[in-house]
């Protein structure tokens, strides 16, 4: 059980990638936010985790009732700065919105421009089979729909974007 399973499964999902793993103080760190975030004068129910290593994932509960008055965008831009002033503190950095993100063959995180990664799918070091972060999901239904956020590139928005073929 994480602590992402304490929301509803219906909650909004934000997915930060690191340029390296998150330490347990940096998660304590957001964990620490998300117990006093509020929005609107609202507290948001909250909770923090890491996923597949390099990956901070923040969710928030908002229900059908509070969707037009759920977290603001106010509210969230004090998530995300409060993400990237953790993730600072302890010598991490957001991995802009951008890049790709894989499993190279010694199975090492590693993080490329998009050119770059289309280069490798072009060369054949990487295909539908290479293990990609993917973090489009959007709520924890989601993401437990996706299976996480590690991925083959064929099986995610990868596959589109690199002309790469679908694995499954």
């Amino acid at each position: 059980m994480t602590a992402l399973d304490r929301l509803p499964s219906s909650s909004r999902l934000w997915l930060f990638a690191l340029d390296g793993p998150v330490t347990d103080a940096l998660l304590a760190d957001v964990r620490a936010f998300c117990a006093t975030w509020t929005s609107h004068a609202r507290p948001v129910q909250a909770e923090a985790d890491v996923l597949a290593q390099n990956v901070l994932a923040v969710a928030a509960l908002i229900t059908d009732a509070e969707f037009n008055a759920g977290v603001s965008g106010c509210g969230i831009d004090s998530m995300q700065h409060a993400v990237e002033a953790a993730a600072e503190r302890h010598g991490r950095s957001l991995v802009p919105a951008l890049a790709v993100t894989y499993r190279d063959d010694a199975g090492v995180w590693q993080t490329v421009a998009r050119p770059a990664f289309r280069r490798l799918v072009r060369e054949g070091a990487a295909g539908p089979e290479t293990p990609v972060l993917d973090l489009t999901p959007t709520t924890l239904d989601a993401l437990q729909a996706a299976g996480g956020v590690e991925r083959a590139a064929g099986d995610s928005w990868h596959a589109l974007t690199f002309g790469l073929e679908p694995v499954a």
